[in-house]
């Protein structure tokens, strides 16, 4: 029988080419959409806790990430414009979870372009942190409430090969806008491979200061200052002169969290030195006066220096005087500033949050 057509309706593709002209079902969308946010969600903790060229990985996998919820954003619009036909009490969560989608991908795309790094003197990168953080349980409770439950067919062969086209294209335009970016010579082809900005290289005065969360500046006296070194079997309190018979010199990059890295010359005091013997040690607790603390591997000893000069000068206040950590390898907020504690411990290092909390 000879197929009939509606006055007013084209006709459309029938078998494979179908699905691809009307796009993933709702279902499907909200499935693809919430992995994608959550993979966007680790995958963005990873880059911001790397910090050596090691894991490089981490960060190109979050951008692949969040080019895939770019590439979903059409067929999600579909899904919001049937849904908001229907007048639920929660459709405005669902229309803020949406703006929240928009404001990290625009955020992430301008600093990673370069073309936009602050927004009324806010840091870009502040901006697209912490609209992830409020979209994260906004993006649960959509799941809760929409339920995409997965189905066996999602783990069809098909289905699998659609999955592995689909993120082909998400790397594919990852590719394409490193290209652009790198061709076109914006900001963004500048960027250390942690996506960090150069400010203040070689320079101490050039070079930001940021505490991790509610840190401020303290006032150290520095004949009253005092450094505590427990080994685990004594504890000596050392003065700010005892440690000037060190010039240990050490060029390292501090990448700090907001997004900017600065590469300087260091001189201090090996903590090898302060601690030669570990014994049956674990981890080495690095405390601040401010109450901040860290705990880093034994293993990383001979790596560790607490500095008391940059390129040449006296640590700023606002970059730890007296003494700071510099620690090669790891993210800005490894680098204890304002030092008043070395600590010996048979506590492993990854016994603490994976960020700290404070």
């Amino acid at each position: 029988m000879a197929s009939r057509t509606v006055r007013g309706d084209r006709p459309r593709p029938r078998g494979p080419l179908a699905t691809a002209w009307r796009g993933p079902a709702g279902r499907v969308t909200n499935l693809a959409l919430l992995t994608a946010l959550l993979l966007a969600f680790a995958t963005g903790l990873g880059a911001v806790a790397t910090g050596s060229a090691t894991g490089r990985w981490v960060v190109i996998a979050h951008g692949i990430v969040a080019m895939a919820v770019v590439l979903l954003v059409p067929w999600k619009g579909r899904v919001v414009r049937r849904g908001l036909r229907r007048h639920r009490l929660t459709r405005w969560l669902s229309l803020l979870l949406a703006g929240l989608v928009v404001t990290t991908l625009l955020a992430g795309l301008g600093y990673t372009t370069g073309l936009v790094r602050t927004v009324g003197g806010v840091l870009v990168m502040w901006i697209h942190v912490a609209a992830a953080l409020v979209l994260l349980p906004l993006a649960v409770w959509h799941a809760i409430a929409r339920r995409p439950r997965p189905r066996r067919a999602d783990l069809s062969r098909r289905s699998l090969l659609r999955a592995g086209l689909f993120t082909g294209a998400a790397a594919g335009l990852y590719l394409a806008q490193t290209a652009v970016v790198t061709v076109a010579g914006l900001p963004g082809s500048r960027r250390r491979f942690t996506g960090s900005y150069e400010a203040g290289s070689f320079d101490a005065a050039a070079m930001p200061s940021y505490s991790w969360l509610d840190d401020t500046t303290p006032v150290v006296d520095p004949d009253r200052w005092r450094l505590a070194v427990d080994d685990g079997r004594t504890t000596r309190s050392l003065a700010l002169a005892d440690l000037a018979a060190f010039g240990t010199r050490v060029r390292a990059t501090l990448d700090c969290t907001s997004g900017w890295y600065a590469e300087h010359d260091w001189a201090g005091v090996p903590v090898r030195a302060l601690l030669p013997h570990p014994g049956e040690a674990r981890s080495v607790l690095v405390r601040s006066s401010t109450g901040y603390w860290i705990r880093l591997p034994v293993a990383d000893l001979d790596r560790l220096l607490l500095a008391t000069t940059i390129d040449g000068k006296p640590l700023r206040p606002g970059h730890g005087y007296p003494v700071r950590l510099v620690a090669p390898g790891r993210r800005g907020f490894w680098w204890v500033k304002w030092v008043d504690r070395l600590e010996l411990s048979r506590t492993p290092w990854w016994w603490q949050s994976p960020f700290p909390l404070t």
